[in-house]
């Protein structure tokens, strides 16, 4: 076997020569027959795995995860190569290229920027880029459809609002709220999951445009509730160990009390 050690000079070399070897006719059968859609589900795993570890404040497991990563996106650019699409080589020069034109304050000499400035440069920038797409012309053309949905919401908010298609005030958005958590309501007297579906899907959009007009995380805010959840529903459960209860064998009343302790705690 070939020692992968010496076939390249570079790390990056040795990464794509041993993808190379993973998916040649003598590699690993799984690694062969991946694809750019069975892959996918695990790049976007090994990115929520990055961010994972850089909330831990772990070094060694960011290192880790971004080695993940990155070997996600040698594969990709692998499998592109065998259909003579493109390389690893030509991903690094696109987006060396992308981010000199982008950053014009930092390479090009006499363009002096405020961070304002580079903002709104930046953003017009992208948007000359999606017109030069094709089928890419639209506002919210190129959200990606596989961002999470608070998240796509929120930069789909974001778009609109940029040329001026959103609430004055955040009075208009409670107010829709309040609208919107009606309907759910009514909705859910008819029993029809479709209309319950559909008006929850409006009032979550409408909560995570409250969350971005007070510039708000919604995806933080809802991942700092659900933990905040967990460390309380942890406690009920802690309780019960330590009074010899089952879960299903406690009273609501009784979990209450214990969800308010780990509430005055916290």
């Amino acid at each position: 076997m070939t020692d992968i050690s010496i076939l390249g000079q570079t790390p990056l070399e040795r990464l794509t020569n041993l993808m190379i070897r993973l998916r040649s006719e003598d590699g690993c059968p799984w690694d062969r027959e991946q694809t750019f859609e069975t892959i996918a589900p695990y790049t976007i795993e090994e990115a929520y795995e990055v961010r994972e570890a850089i909330v831990a404040g772990d070094m060694e497991a960011l290192k880790e995860e971004l080695g993940d990563l990155m070997f996600q996106v040698i594969f990709h650019s692998q499998i592109a190569s065998e259909q003579d699409a493109f390389d690893v080589n030509e991903v690094c020069d696109s987006l060396t290229e992308k981010m000199m034109r982008r950053h014009p304050h930092v390479f090009v000499e006499g363009d002096d920027r405020s961070v304002e400035e580079q903002t709104i440069a930046w953003e017009a920038m992208k948007a000359q880029e999606r017109k030069s797409k094709v089928g890419k012309n639209g506002v919210l053309d190129d959200v990606a459809l596989s961002l999470p949905a608070l998240m796509r919401a929120e930069k789909l908010q974001k778009r609109a609002a940029r040329v001026g298609f959103d609430w004055p005030d955040l009075d208009g958005v409670t107010d829709k709220i309040a609208e919107e958590a009606l309907e759910v309501a009514k909705a859910a007297e008819t029993q029809d999951p479709d209309a319950i579906e559909d008006e929850i899907g409006d009032l979550l959009f409408a909560v995570t445009n409250l969350a971005r007009k007070l510039k708000i995380d919604p995806e933080k805010a809802l991942r700092r509730t659900n933990d905040k959840f967990t460390r309380r529903f942890q406690s009920i459960e802690a309780y019960a160990a330590n009074n010899g209860l089952s879960l299903e064998a406690m009273k609501l009343e009784e979990m209450e009390a214990q969800w308010l302790a780990a509430k005055l705690k916290s």
